[in-house]
């Protein structure tokens, strides 16, 4: 026996060579069969995340994009609706003027008519109060003539033929 531990002979190189070469191969045949579709899953895993990513970088960009036009829609709507409502009041504004303007010409009408009817109505008045005033005068004439009579009889006639002709007459 000898009394080395380890012996470096030719033989325990061949053998560690050997091992070397095996290990070399299981780890080539091992890496073909595990390391590389593990990769390839991997790698594929990778390509599909960056896809998704990709993807959703042009949806939101889509979206952002759809927002705007959205928002100058809106914007455009809202000027539109603003441009309407100023119209629709200016409108407002011009028929509520011509309505005052038509509403003020009735009035003035009417006004005139009713100043018409109240001049035609005094002048009918004036004419019945001459025609009454001349019948009291024909009335008192008469009587005068008829009877020829003194001061106090005359007071008398005269307080007589108004009380005749009533308090109304004169009232008119």
């Amino acid at each position: 026996m000898d009394p080395r531990i380890v012996g470096l002979d030719a033989q325990l190189l061949f053998d560690t060579c050997i091992t070397l070469v095996a290990m070399f191969v299981l780890f080539m045949g091992l890496s073909y069969l595990l390391f590389n579709p593990a990769r390839n899953l991997l790698q594929k895993r990778k390509e599909l995340i960056q896809n998704q990513l990709d993807e959703a970088a042009g949806v939101k960009q889509e979206a952002l994009t759809m927002k705007e036009e959205y928002d100058t829609k809106i914007a455009k709507v809202e000027d539109e609706s603003a441009a309407l409502l100023t119209e629709a009041r200016k409108k407002a504004k011009t028929r509520e003027n011509e309505i005052v303007a038509e509403a003020n010409e009735e009035a003035h009408r009417i006004i005139n008519r009713a100043e018409k009817e109240v001049a035609l109505e005094k002048d009918k008045v004036r004419d019945e109060m001459k025609q009454e005033m001349v019948q009291v005068a024909a009335l008192m004439a008469g009587k005068f003539v008829a009877e020829s009579m003194d001061e106090e009889a005359q007071a008398k006639l005269i307080d007589d033929t108004l009380k005749e002709m009533g308090d109304e007459t004169w009232q008119n």
